[in-house]
């Protein structure tokens, strides 16, 4: 390291390298991978996963690698992999600067200075220099926030012949990599193409001012010889930031940029504030490992990057309940990565069967059902599901009492968290504490069946008075309202749970329903925005609900789906699901 604290290594490792192809056949195209790391340790794992998955002998691909000015353990993740895959690629260069570990104009780790948009540019020039020296027919840049979790995205794109073409990537919200207007001062514009292109209702390779992050430029084609990052165009007087210098480049060149939706080919990050830090990035970055798990395909980190385990909580709480069914293992799978991810151990819970019941069994547990109950949708009444899913519910309910524990989570196994989960519980905990405000119940994620405003709690944010609602996919719930639910002997009079719930806080519109019940004192609230929402609604493809979809509790020969009722559809103030109100943005 050098008296300016500067260490800047560049090595070139030639290797034979057997990749993925073999054979007499027409070599495949020369690539050169160019991937620019800062800060990056969150996403680094999956980012070099995916790449190391691609479908594309590795024998044709030259790594070029460079990250500068870390405050993590960004260096160490890429020494550690490249010294694991290195040998299989072509070659590799690695570019390393280790100090200072910010830049001197910058006010914190997430902001875009002057002086990093400059470093970046370089690097990004020296990496587009080095392909042409070495004669490659393509370069991918890669950033590290971008998971290519589709294995065929590179000779997709290749396929494509285009001078610049980009994957279109996935994100949290409607953020993306690509941009389908751009003012003549270079700002960004709004054009009516962005959403039916982002959300797929248009499909295919799409003409578009400038793409970023991630994409693929053909060496070959002439009009890519004049592109550069730095640099700037002579003529260039637009904002000094490394992709809108290169949109400038490509429309001075005549390059056309091109951006491809027909396959779901991965992820990209949404990025924080410059104003935030690398926690809230991280916070971000599992909230979209969380949505790949959901949405699918899952991203998957590299084997070759040794992470440390990281210790798991309850969040405060004395227990955090999982209720799974043992037939849906795929859900429980999801769900215990999920919780894996946002750091949170739970015990799990298997969910009574209701399909498995048969009129001895629901005898021999006390069940009947609520004289005159009938789904307020469909006029069906009880399903064999829905006794299940009460049975599950209220064996959660027992444990608690027999347990003295004070507070508890219960999740079911279709949850699809927002941002930040366990942050956003946490303080929302914290305030209520402080606020000395009793509770039984509280809401995580439901569906709010009336439309009418809530009354906010005094003193706590993101909490109101919880009016009539649907669904028990996550709750947490103090001891005192376990033994209020369990008061009333509600098995010898069921409903379905989620409408019991409203009953016992008096929120139910049936009269005939509540007069069954006494007291109805338990104290509910919601979060507000809620903090969970299913992982789909009912008509979604991949939705599937054993309540349902089931058989009438007392009659195996009458069965039942959804057609009819509206509590599995998206809640009815038309909201759009898990995309938070901040986060329906583009940009």
């Amino acid at each position: 390291m050098g008296a300016a604290g500067l260490l800047c290594a560049l090595l070139l490792l030639l290797g034979t390298g057997t990749g993925t192809g073999t054979g007499t056949g027409p070599a495949p195209p020369r690539l050169v991978l160019a991937l620019l790391a800062r800060n990056a340790q969150h996403s680094l794992p999956h980012c070099l996963g995916a790449l190391e998955r691609l479908d594309y002998p590795a024998s044709s691909i030259a790594l070029w690698c460079a990250t500068d000015h870390n405050s993590d353990n960004t260096t160490a993740m890429l020494q550690e992999w490249l010294e694991a895959v290195g040998k299989d690629y072509h070659s590799v260069v690695w570019k390393v600067q280790e100090e200072p570990s910010s830049y001197p104009d910058e006010l914190g780790p997430k902001h875009w200075s002057d002086k990093r948009y400059e470093n970046v540019m370089k690097l990004k020039q020296e990496a587009l220099t080095y392909a042409r020296e070495q004669q490659a027919d393509y370069i991918l840049f890669v950033d590290t926030d971008s998971v290519l979790t589709n294995n065929q995205t590179l000779k997709f794109l290749m396929a494509q012949n285009k001078s610049v073409v980009a994957p279109m990537l996935d994100s949290q919200t409607f953020y993306s990599n690509f941009w389908c207007g751009i003012t003549p001062q270079g700002y960004y514009r709004r054009t009516p193409d962005y959403f039916p292109t982002k959300n797929r209702q248009r499909v295919g390779c799409f003409r578009v001012p400038m793409v970023y992050a991630t994409f693929l430029i053909d060496l070959r084609k002439e009009e890519t010889l004049q592109l550069a990052f730095y640099p700037p165009h002579p003529n260039y007087t637009w904002a000094f930031d490394d992709i809108i210098v290169f949109a400038y480049s490509c429309q001075e060149a005549g390059a056309e940029v091109h951006v491809c939706n027909q396959h779901r080919f991965g992820y990209i990050n949404v990025p924080v504030k410059a104003h935030q830090t690398l926690e809230d990035d991280h916070a971000n970055f599992v909230h979209l490992t969380l949505e790949a798990m959901v949405d699918g395909p899952p991203m998957q980190r590299s084997r070759h990057i040794s992470l440390l385990p990281r210790p798991l909580t309850k969040m405060g709480f004395d227990e955090i309940f999982l209720i799974n069914l043992v037939r849906r293992p795929d859900r429980r799978q999801r769900m215990l990565a999920s919780l894996q991810e946002l750091e949170i151990v739970p015990r799990v819970v298997d969910a009574v069967d209701g399909s498995t019941l048969n009129s001895s069994d629901i005898k021999v547990l006390g069940v009947d059902l609520l004289p005159g109950y009938y789904d307020p949708f469909s006029g069906r009444t009880l399903t064999k599901g829905e006794v299940g899913c009460f049975l599950s519910h209220y064996n959660v309910w027992k444990e608690i009492v027999s347990r003295g524990l004070e507070r508890s989570v219960v999740f079911e196994d279709d949850v699809r968290f927002e941002a930040a989960f366990p942050a956003r519980l946490q303080r929302l905990m914290e305030e209520l504490e402080q606020a000395q405000q009793d509770w039984d119940l509280i809401y995580l994620g439901r569906k709010q069946v009336n439309d009418e405003d809530e009354a906010p709690v005094k003193g706590v944010r993101n909490l109101v008075v919880a009016g009539y609602s649907y669904w028990t996919l996550a709750y947490a719930i103090s001891h005192h309202g376990a033994q209020k639910l369990l008061a009333t002997k509600p098995l010898s009079k069921m409903l379905p749970v989620d409408e019991y719930l409203p009953i016992m806080y008096d929120k139910h519109p049936n009269e005939d329903y509540k007069r069954h019940f006494s007291p109805r004192d338990l104290l509910v609230f919601s979060a507000h925005p809620l903090l969970v929402y299913p992982t789909h609604y009912a008509g979604d493809s991949n939705w599937l609900s054993d309540t349902e979809t089931s058989t009438i509790w007392d009659d195996d020969t009458k069965k039942t789906d959804w057609v009819g009722s509206q509590k599995t559809l998206r809640d009815s103030q038309g909201s759009t699901g898990h995309l938070r109100s901040t986060a329906r943005d583009e940009l």
